[in-house]
């Protein structure tokens, strides 16, 4: 009986490549996960850096639109 070569190579031409395929693949998954964590984290210290800023263009909007209506003391003395 012949003994067929390319079967017994590709068997082991498998285990020899599946090991550093699953690691590279792993790691590959761990760095997406890692990066997308930090770009949460970037994009929520964005938001709350932003809080002050939009707060205070509220602020100064109240200050400008709403101190015209407010009654001067000529108005209260009439």
């Amino acid at each position: 009986m012949n003994h067929n070569p390319s079967s017994g190579s590709h068997a082991r031409h498998w285990t020899r490549w599946a090991p550093p395929a699953a690691a590279a693949g792993a790691g590959g998954a761990t760095l997406l996960i890692w990066f997308e964590e930090v770009v949460t984290l970037v994009t929520e210290f964005i938001g709350v850096l932003f809080l002050p800023v939009l707060a205070s263009i509220i602020y100064f909007f109240n200050v400008f639109v709403f101190k015209s209506a407010a009654p001067k003391a000529d108005d209260l003395k009439k």
